[in-house]
C-alpha cells in the first residue's frame, strides 16, 4: 500500500481514512509521484477543495452513481454525445468532481497566457510581414520555411485592427512539483469551449449547493467576448458588421460547438455553399437576397478554405475568399497561416519569441523539450528513446505519440528510424507526471491525470482569458493521454473569485452586443441533382476536419 505521502506501507491519512468514497487513494500505484490537486503530500485537503471534499466525503457509491447518471442524462437531453471510432454514441464523458483553481493561481495563469498570446500575435505579424526576427538571426529561417502551416498565400493580408489570433487555446499541465507549464499552443481553431459552457450548465443542476457556497467565476460571457472580438476585427468603416460562423458541416465532430457559438452570438451558421465571392467581396445567400459578409469566424482548416489558393477539390470553403481578405473587404478569423504557432517545433522557441518582442521573461515555462532537427539533441533522443515521450510535430489528438517507458523494442526501433529519416518532424520530452484530480472510477473516487486548455480572446484592445477552461482527464488507469478521441473525459473547471472581487461576471452580453444582425436564413440555388452529387464529397471532407480543426483535438 502507498499512502498519499508516498511512504510505502504507511497508514492512509485521516482525510482519506474517514471517507470511504475516496477508496481509490488507498493505493496510488502509478500516481504516487504526481501532484494531486485536492490532497497534499500528507493527505490534507487543500484549501480550494475543502467545500468539495465536505460535500463528497459523506456520500457512498450509490449516490455517486446517481449523480453521474444525472450528468449523463442532462447531456443526452441536449443532444451532446460523443463516439469513439467504431462505437455507439454516448454522453460526453463529464466527471462529477470539478477541478478547482484558486484566485491567486489563476491570476498567474491568466497573466502568462495573455503574455504568450500577445507575443505570438507579434510573431505572426512579423513572419507574414518584414520578418525582422529572421533577419536578426534570432530564429533560423528554415524553421519557418519548413513548417507545413507557413502559407505564402497569406502574405499581404493585413487585418484591419492588426489581430490575427482572435481565439487561442493554450494547453497547460502541472508537473510533479506543482508548477504550471505550457504543453502546446493552438492558434487556428481551438475546439472545446462549448464543453466548458455545457459542463458548467449541467454541474449547476447536479451540485446546486456547491455553487451557493463557492464564489465560482462565470463562463457564460465567452460568446459575448468572442462576438466583440469579431466585430472589432471588421474594417473600421463598418459600424454594424455582419459576422458569420463557417462550419464544415454536420458530419464534423465539433459541429455542436459551431452551432452553439453561432446561436449564442446571434449570428448565422453557414457552410461553404452559403457564401460566394464577387468582385473581391464575400456575400451570403439569404431568403432576403444576397448580403455582404464582413467577418468570417471559420472552423475550417486552411487547406479547405479557398479552392483557388489551396485544395482545388475542396467543397467546404469559399472560392476567392483570400483575395477578398487581401483587398480588405472581409476578415478571416483566425487568420490564414496561424498554424505556424501550432507547430510543436516552433513551440520550443516561444520563450525566445517572448523575450524578442516583449523584452520580458516568460511567465509560464514550457515543458523541457529536445529538438530532433538539431544534431546533438537528436542523438540524445535516439540514445534515451526508452525514457522519453516522442511526439510528431504535426500530430494532434494524441495520435502518433510514443511513450518510451511503455514502448516495445520494436516500437522503439520504428520511432528511431522515423526520427532519423525526418528529424524536422519530431520533438521529445521527458515523461511529465500530470497532476491528478479525484475522478469517479466505479463506485469510488480515484486519482486520474488531467490537463487544462484555457481559452483566450483577443479583441485588439486586450487579451481576455476565460476564467476556467477545459480540463481533460485521462480515464484509463495510468494513462497520460487525455484526448476524448482516445478515451479521455472532461471536468468542470472552477476558478474561484477573490474575496475582494466585486462581481463574478465581469461583462454582460448587453454591454457587448449593441445590435444583432438581421435575421435571414442562408439559402442556396443549387439544383437537387447537384446537391446529391456533392453530398458524398462534402461528408468525406467534413470528417477529415475532425483532427484538422486544431493542433490539439479535444
Amino acid at each position: 500500500m502507498t499512502s498519499r505521502s508516498g511512504a510505502p506501507g504507511g497508514p492512509p491519512p485521516a482525510a482519506l481514512e474517514d471517507a470511504e468514497i475516496f477508496g481509490g487513494y488507498r493505493d496510488l500505484g502509478p500516481y504516487s509521484a504526481a501532484f494531486d490537486e485536492m490532497f497534499d503530500r500528507q493527505g490534507r485537503v487543500r484549501a480550494p477543495y475543502k467545500g468539495i471534499y465536505s460535500e463528497l466525503a459523506p456520500t457512498d457509491g450509490g449516490e455517486l452513481g446517481a449523480r453521474a447518471e444525472a450528468l449523463g442524462r442532462a447531456f443526452v437531453d441536449q443532444g451532446i454525445t460523443f463516439a469513439l471510432s467504431g462505437q455507439e454514441e454516448r454522453p460526453f464523458p463529464l466527471d462529477l468532481v470539478p477541478r478547482v483553481i484558486s484566485a491567486a493561481e489563476w491570476a498567474k495563469l491568466e497573466a502568462g497566457i495573455a503574455q504568450r498570446v500577445i507575443a505570438l500575435e507579434r510573431f505572426l505579424d512579423d513572419i507574414y510581414g518584414d520578418q525582422e526576427i529572421l533577419r536578426d538571426g534570432v530564429l533560423p529561417r528554415r524553421l519557418i520555411t519548413s513548417c507545413e502551416h507557413f502559407h505564402r498565400e497569406a502574405a499581404g493580408i493585413n487585418p484591419p485592427n492588426g489581430v490575427r489570433i482572435h481565439v487561442a487555446g493554450i494547453d497547460i499541465v502541472r508537473d510533479a512539483q506543482g508548477t504550471f507549464r505550457v504543453l502546446e499552443d493552438n492558434l487556428r481553431s481551438p475546439s472545446g469551449v462549448s464543453y466548458v459552457m455545457e459542463n458548467r450548465r449541467v454541474m449547476t443542476r447536479v451540485f446546486p449547493n456547491l455553487f451557493g457556497t463557492h464564489r465560482v467565476r462565470s463562463v457564460d460571457d465567452y460568446p459575448s467576448h468572442l462576438l466583440r472580438a469579431l466585430r472589432n476585427a471588421a474594417a473600421t468603416n463598418e459600424s454594424d458588421p455582419t459576422v458569420v460562423v463557417l462550419t464544415p458541416g454536420p458530419f464534423n465532430s465539433a459541429y455542436f460547438e459551431h452551432s452553439l457559438l453561432a446561436r449564442q452570438m446571434g449570428v448565422e451558421l453557414v457552410e461553404g455553399p452559403d457564401l460566394f465571392c464577387r468582385d473581391n467581396i464575400v456575400y451570403m445567400r439569404t431568403t432576403e437576397g444576397d448580403r455582404q459578409v464582413d467577418v468570417i469566424y471559420r472552423r475550417i482548416d486552411d487547406e479547405y478554405l479557398d479552392p483557388m489558393q489551396f485544395r482545388p477539390d475542396s467543397v467546404l470553403g469559399v472560392a476567392g475568399v483570400l483575395n477578398a481578405a487581401r483587398a480588405g473587404n472581409v476578415v478571416i478569423s483566425s487568420a490564414v497561416g496561424n498554424g505556424i504557432g501550432d507547430d510543436k517545433l516552433v513551440y520550443t522557441y516561444v520563450p525566445t519569441i517572448i523575450e524578442y518582442y516583449l523584452g520580458e521573461k516568460p511567465l509560464l515555462a514550457n515543458v523541457d523539450t529536445l529538438r530532433c532537427w538539431l544534431d546533438a539533441e537528436r542523438d540524445e533522443v535516439l540514445d534515451r528513446a526508452a525514457e522519453l515521450v516522442i511526439k510528431p510535430v504535426e500530430g494532434s489528438g494524441g495520435y502518433g505519440i510514443v511513450f518510451g517507458p511503455y514502448a516495445s523494442e520494436k516500437e522503439l526501433a520504428t520511432i528511431r528510424k522515423k526520427v532519423r529519416a525526418g528529424p524536422r518532424g519530431w520533438i521529445a520530452q521527458p515523461v511529465v507526471q500530470l497532476s491528478t484530480v479525484p475522478t469517479k472510477i466505479g463506485d469510488t473516487l480515484a486519482p486520474r491525470h488531467v490537463d487544462l486548455r484555457p481559452f483566450a480572446v483577443n479583441d485588439g484592445e486586450k487579451v481576455w482569458v476565460l476564467p476556467g477552461g477545459l480540463t481533460r482527464v485521462a480515464l484509463q488507469k495510468g494513462s497520460l493521454v487525455v484526448n476524448s478521441s482516445q478515451g479521455g473525459g472532461s471536468k468542470d473547471t472552477w476558478v474561484l473569485a477573490s474575496r475582494t472581487s466585486g462581481a463574478v461576471r465581469e461583462l454582460s452580453a448587453a454591454q457587448v452586443v449593441r445590435s444583432l444582425p438581421r435575421s435571414g436564413m442562408p439559402g442556396g440555388d443549387m439544383q437537387p441533382l447537384q446537391q446529391q452529387a456533392l453530398a458524398g464529397q462534402q461528408q468525406q471532407q467534413q470528417q477529415q476536419q475532425v483532427l484538422a480543426e486544431d493542433g490539439g483535438s479535444c
